[in-house]
């Protein structure tokens, strides 16, 4: 918590109290934050978990309809990758709830789903549904191994073929009005030519595919898909150079594009040859986040080619966002959960609030200046971006006031080794809103929206729940403060006697009023006492100056709350009118008392809070 000390507030966690009185006007809240070292769910990293993985029985068979597999940290979104042959098995007849069903399960508990919908297995003859190969389009058996094989076992398709890319497009299409820009998808990868949709063909026909056949199918998906993020295989640039293209320009397209990169996948091999491409993912990751699939991790783990230490480095290398979770995911964790929580601290982005300091008091409508240093400690940028975000609440949890920062934007935080990235320097200025009470409030630091709606988690305690995290307190100050006395009568009428302490000069004209409401209504009204200056207010200071009143015969039998505060006539209407109180409500008035009138007209004044 913060103390104030000499005039500053020292943190002492990442909390913060203080007596209003206590307050010096030079004090600061100054808080430093800790890393919690929480696995993060942001949007545009995390980890992914295969449920179809191109077989429909890995690997979320084993799970429950009921079983999301929550207790792993950092997994936000769920991957389905499966034959196009699964969803439109006659054609123009679609079968989406093969991936509806589980997509639905994790996007109730707000993860994110991705797609590759394959035209190539080794273990299926009609990845591509056989249809599109009885309305004429080309292709080959093939057997795994042996290539081209007569009578083969499987069936691929030529894809350049343009039968089969105008079934292909159809089917892109109808994908796309269901895809492209919703919410609930991270991204969807170029997965339509290749066995296994990864680009080559060295477990299939063996046959090559081209550069200009693999920017076809790139331009395709691009045609339909204009907003949701598409994702280039690596081996797409095994295509080569020919007589038209270039070597590598197929993944050169793909970045002028706009798509990102995956890497199926890498712990395939060991040593050296562990993964290749992490030069490639220089082109990038700078702009969209780089996906990182490794091998089934069983089968590396019984060759010998997983290491744990390759997988990190790997994260590092291409500047991952999105690592998988490519095996049964709860064996997965199990074996592998020191590694986990080793990647989570880097994989992707982490925004870290390092130091942040504001005033500990700011008079209403008055202006305060908010510092901050932020680090992303992260390997990749954070591509959604977003802005830093005061949050005001009072006692109750209420928001009452929402600062935002849209000078200061988090995507352009600098990445670096771990422990290395640049600290980089906030610096903001606020206006208070006319209707901000003043009172004492807890604030909260967050990251998100022009608007101030949380969008980023952030490694800090104190979550409200929705990514606001408490980290201190600011005290907002009145116009004025007011002290009741012991009502008397005087003469007719009856007095109510008032103290105002005045905090700073107030606009000329300004008088007290002193309502009595009923039934929310004001049913009569008190006056300041004749003979007494009113000029007294507009300076600041001590100045005793209470209201007069009748009680109107209509008011006996019944009982009234006393509201005071003070005004400037001449500015009726305004929202300005009312100057405001340090302890009032939101209508700048101040609940003073209850007035009870007996049949009889005698009076009984309670004062609040006795």
């Amino acid at each position: 918590m913060c103390r104030t000390v000499h005039g500053l507030w020292l943190p002492a966690a990442f909390a913060v109290f203080v007596a209003a009185h206590a307050i010096a006007e030079d004090a600061r809240c100054v808080v430093r934050g800790e890393d919690t070292g929480a696995a993060l769910l942001n949007p545009g990293m995390g980890w992914v978990l295969h449920f179809y993985d191109n077989v429909p029985a890995n690997y979320g068979s084993r799970l429950a309809p009921s079983d999301t597999v929550d207790e792993f940290p950092g997994l936000t979104v769920v991957y389905l990758r499966i034959p196009w042959s699964y969803i439109e098995p006659e054609e123009g007849r679609f079968n989406w709830a093969v991936v509806d069903g589980p997509a639905q399960r994790w996007i109730a508990k707000g993860k994110q789903v991705a797609f590759r919908f394959s035209c190539s297995e080794s273990w299926m003859r009609y990845a591509t549904p056989e249809w599109v190969k009885r309305a004429g389009a080309k292709g080959y058996d093939f057997r795994p191994g042996e290539g081209v094989v007569e009578g083969g076992p499987f069936w691929e398709p030529a894809y350049d073929d343009p039968v089969f890319l105008a079934k292909l497009e159809i089917f892109l299409k109808a994908a796309a009005a269901r895809y492209d820009g919703n919410p609930e998808v991270a991204f969807f990868d170029v997965g339509s030519l290749g066995v296994w949709g990864e680009g080559h063909t060295w477990s299939s026909t063996k046959l090559h595919i081209s550069t200009e056949t693999t920017i076809k199918h790139i331009d395709l998906h691009c045609r339909y898909f204009k907003h949701t993020l598409l994702a280039a295989n690596d081996d797409f640039s095994f295509g080569g150079s020919d007589s038209k293209f270039p070597a590598m320009a197929a993944i050169r397209h793909a970045v002028e594009r706009g798509l990102t990169l995956r890497d199926d996948s890498i712990l395939v091999q060991g040593g050296k040859s562990a993964y290749f491409h992490a030069k490639m993912a220089e082109d990038f990751w700078p702009n969209v986040p780089v996906i990182l699939e490794s091998e089934h991790y069983g089968g590396s783990k019984a060759r010998g080619n997983w290491k744990d230490e390759q997988y990190l480095q790997a994260v590092e290398d291409y500047h991952a966002s999105y690592v998988s979770i490519h095996w049964w995911p709860r064996e997965f964790l199990e074996a592998c959960r020191g590694i986990i929580d080793r990647i989570n601290p880097r994989l992707g982005y982490r925004l870290q609030l390092v130091e942040a300091s504001w005033p500990a008091k700011v008079r209403v409508e008055g202006r305060f200046g908010l510092t901050a240093k932020w680090r992303n400690a992260g390997v990749a940028p954070c591509y959604p971006g977003g802005f830093p975000a005061l949050t005001l609440k009072d006692d109750k949890g209420g928001i009452a006031g929402v600062f935002v920062d849209e000078g200061f934007d988090v995507r352009k935080l600098p990445v670096g080794a771990p422990g290395k990235a640049e600290a980089v320097e906030q610096k903001a200025e606020f206006m208070l809103p006319f209707n901000l009470a003043a009172g004492r409030y807890d604030a909260y630091v967050s990251v998100g929206t022009r608007t101030g709606t949380p969008r980023i988690a952030l490694p800090l305690p104190g979550d409200d729940g929705q990514r606001r995290y408490r980290a201190g307190t600011l005290r907002v100050t009145g116009d004025y403060d007011v002290r009741v006395g012991e009502l008397r009568r005087e003469g007719e009428a009856w007095l109510l006697p008032l103290t105002w302490t005045v905090h700073r000069p107030l606009p000329g004209g300004v008088r007290p009023f002193c309502h009595f409401d009923s039934g929310g209504a004001i049913v009569f009204q008190g006056e300041p006492k004749a003979g007494l200056a009113c000029t007294a207010l507009e300076k600041a200071g001590v100045v005793e100056l209470g209201c007069v009143f009748k009680i109107p015969e209509s008011a006996r039998g019944k009982k009234y709350s006393v509201r005071v505060g003070l005004f400037v006539p001449s500015r009726l209407g305004r929202a300005d009118e009312r100057m405001i109180p340090g302890g009032g409500e939101p209508d700048r008035r101040v609940l003073v008392g209850d007035l009870a009138v007996a049949q009889d007209g005698g009076v009984r004044f309670g004062a609040a809070g006795r």
